[in-house]
């Protein structure tokens, strides 16, 4: 009989995010090379455990082509040095390819049949626009299963405001602003770069070092975004200012049962307690996160009030902004993306979930009052996942605190 396992996450790192496009830092730079960089320095910051430990290598892409194709979790595995005993897998579920990947090795861990596995993920929206060499059934328009835009994510950002018209365009820019200022000041306090693997660049001008994410934007102001075009609908509210950008980018997690993680003596960053994926209309693909949070927390047996700390991806502000009204939360509430988000960072697509797990991970550390925490983003297509986590550093008597003196401030 298998026995059942506990979950945890062991340890997670992600390469700085470019720019899409020639002009981009990893234009010159291959997109599997890019997550095997991730992989590569993931597990030689766990030099405890032994490679053949390793039971499997998940590893997403949204353009499964090119040099993000053939396999790519096998591929990389042998590239990043892994014993050819090591298989590997590709995934794609678009936006949260990097999180599905996790939640599937996940389960294979939790059922018993693995006790290790690298999950991640890695986007060249340079090298692969979202799409390109898609050939969409054309029954999803002629039989009105989709509408005609409902794959132009920001088409489907800008129903969003229609359908609910409190979402104001200036909160939208109020809370991109905030993100920006948010992710500058993490950076300042030397908060993100722990987690970051610096790349060798290479461009027509030479080699570089990428160190950090290259289209941060700390000046941002109220005033600009105001001034921003609308490309997805003349006088619309979506603008480059308050969604997150095209990007490059990978990521690389290590994911392990608890006993695993005990035995070969590595660190325990979070527990698993739940997760979830939802389906919405692909029209508002953005709303998705809210019924996959409601799922997530029905399974765990918990309500939103006990999560003490959000990482909730931009794709696109009012995205954000749709999950927090619904669940009551204020905009400026210190618990939500306390670093910052993928509107200042970047979101090259599969990648960013395993960015929001590296991100909570560390929060995790400095919060010992906080028991549970979300990571959750929507998903193109209409979609959206969330997984739940625990703190393992969580303190009874710090949370007790906390409440004490959140009650004296009220």
């Amino acid at each position: 009989m298998v026995e059942r396992s506990e979950v945890v996450f062991v340890d997670g790192v992600r390469t700085p995010f470019g720019r899409a496009g020639e002009k981009g830092m990893y234009w010159g730079t291959r997109a599997d090379d890019l997550v095997v960089k991730a992989m590569v320095a993931l597990l030689e910051r766990n030099p405890r455990l032994p490679k053949d430990r390793v039971d499997d290598v998940a590893i997403a892409a949204t353009t499964q082509a090119g040099d993000q194709g053939l396999t790519l979790g096998r591929t990389a595995a042998l590239l990043a040095g892994l014993p050819r005993s090591v298989p590997g897998y590709a995934i794609d579920r678009m936006c949260a390819g990097a999180m599905t990947s996790v939640t599937t090795v996940a389960g294979a861990i939790g059922f018993g049949a693995y006790d290790v596995a690298i999950a991640g993920g890695v986007e060249h929206m340079g090298h692969h626009p979202m799409g390109a060499g898609a050939d969409p059934n054309p029954r999803f328009v002629s039989e009105r299963l989709v509408g005609t835009d409902a794959l132009v994510m920001g088409a489907t950002a800008e129903r969003i405001h229609d359908r609910m018209p409190h979402l104001t365009k200036e909160r939208s820019d109020r809370f991109a602003m905030r993100s920006q200022q948010k992710a500058a000041a993490a950076y300042e306090a030397g908060r993100i770069q722990p987690d970051l693997v610096p790349v060798a660049t290479r461009s027509e001008t030479g080699w570089g070092l990428a160190v950090r994410d290259e289209l941060m934007h700390p000046d941002t102001t109220m005033e600009a975004l105001a001034t921003l075009r609308t490309p997805f609908r003349p006088h619309g509210r979506i603008t480059a200012g308050n969604a997150a950008g095209l990007n490059d980018g990978a990521s690389a997690s290590l994911i392990a049962s608890e006993a695993a993680a005990k035995e070969l003596g590595l660190p325990v960053k979070m527990r698993l307690v739940s997760f979830a994926f939802a389906g919405v209309e692909p029209e508002v693909m953005g709303l998705g996160p809210v019924p996959s949070t409601e799922k997530a927390l029905r399974k765990a047996g918990l309500t939103i009030d006990d999560i003490g700390l959000f990482e909730l991806n931009e794709a696109f502000a009012v995205q954000v902004l749709s999950l927090l009204d619904h669940f009551g939360i204020d905009d400026d509430d210190p618990r939500v993306n306390p670093w910052g988000g993928a509107i200042a960072f970047g979101h090259p697509l599969a990648s960013s979930g395993v960015r929001l797990m590296v991100q909570l991970a560390a929060q995790f550390a400095l919060h010992p009052e906080v028991r549970y925490g979300l990571t959750a983003m929507c998903i193109g297509l209409g979609q959206g996942g969330s997984v739940i986590w625990e703190n393992p550093h969580f303190d009874p008597k710090a949370a007790r605190k906390a409440r004490k003196q959140e009650r004296k401030a009220a």
